[in-house]
């Protein structure tokens, strides 16, 4: 199965990771491997290495360029999805760093097409919607090796898209590679969308977690009783200074307004 975003993802109760344990934090974060532009982006990085390894001169500084540039939109996504666990802003910019590399990639693959009077595919050009449409048979293959290892996923995955991505015709080559490309930039847009929109309705990971020590604090304390003077709650205090120095009593939450106290009772 693939997941759309992080959303989806922790939303699938049965997950694990390779702990044997469920993905579970107070931030989500991990499980990119089930990320569907995560798994994209894997097919561009291997791509482009046999395609620069094969069309491009290997010691030229174009393919140092290219082969980085889909490495980084590949394992910034990774790394985005590990950082996330404690910072929202990191997981964003490594997200955005992705989506770059990948746009980066994407102008290589174009110029070479252009500076060897090769044809690019438009969108609605019968090549380009075949290949698109190819994802539907990698949901077939995801569903039938579900639970397998990574390598013998991806291993499946590449050999749906085998006849164009490893064509004897460069062009066919490079166009497939566009495509992938622009899918992965969707997806990634949309998946920034996703964490700016969380960033905003949930906050950072620091009012995430203050948010959910003072739950847990309110939950494991127990209640304080009626203010004698106004009935608000009280909370448990401590005397700080005169005879009865250090020892607990029970104040209004509304002081200074309230000044109602009560003892607490031994035991």
């Amino acid at each position: 199965m693939k997941y759309e975003s992080l959303d989806e993802l922790w939303e699938d109760e049965n997950l694990v990771g390779e702990s044997g344990l469920p993905y579970r934090r107070l931030r989500k974060a991990g499980g990119y491997r089930e990320l569907k532009s995560f798994q994209i982006t894997t097919l561009i990085y291997d791509l482009t290495v046999r395609f620069c390894g094969q069309w491009v001169d290997r010691f030229s500084r174009t393919t140092d360029q290219m082969v980085q540039a889909a490495r980084s939109g590949r394992q910034n996504i990774a790394e985005g999805s590990r950082a996330g666990a404690t910072s929202a802003s990191s997981e964003l910019h490594l997200t955005n760093v992705a989506r770059s590399s990948l746009e980066e990639l994407l102008l290589d693959f174009e110029d070479y097409l252009r500076q060897h009077d090769l044809p690019q595919w438009e969108k609605e050009d019968e090549q380009a919607q075949t290949v698109r449409n190819l994802s539907a048979e990698v949901e077939k293959v995801e569903r039938s090796l579900r639970g397998q290892s990574h390598r013998k996923r991806d291993d499946a995955r590449m050999r749906v898209y085998a006849d164009w991505g490893k064509s004897d015709d460069v062009s066919v080559v490079a166009n497939t590679v566009i495509c992938l490309i622009h899918q992965a930039n969707y997806l990634l847009d949309q998946h920034g969308t996703t964490l700016e929109r969380a960033v905003i309705e949930k906050g950072g990971y620091r009012e995430q977690l203050t948010a959910a020590r003072l739950a847990y604090r309110d939950q494991a304390e127990p209640k304080g009783p009626a203010c004698p003077e106004c009935g608000a709650e009280m909370g448990k205090r401590h005397a700080r200074k005169g005879a009865f120095a250090g020892k607990a009593f029970w104040g209004c939450t509304r002081y200074p307004e309230c000044r109602g106290i009560r003892e607490v009772e031994e035991g």
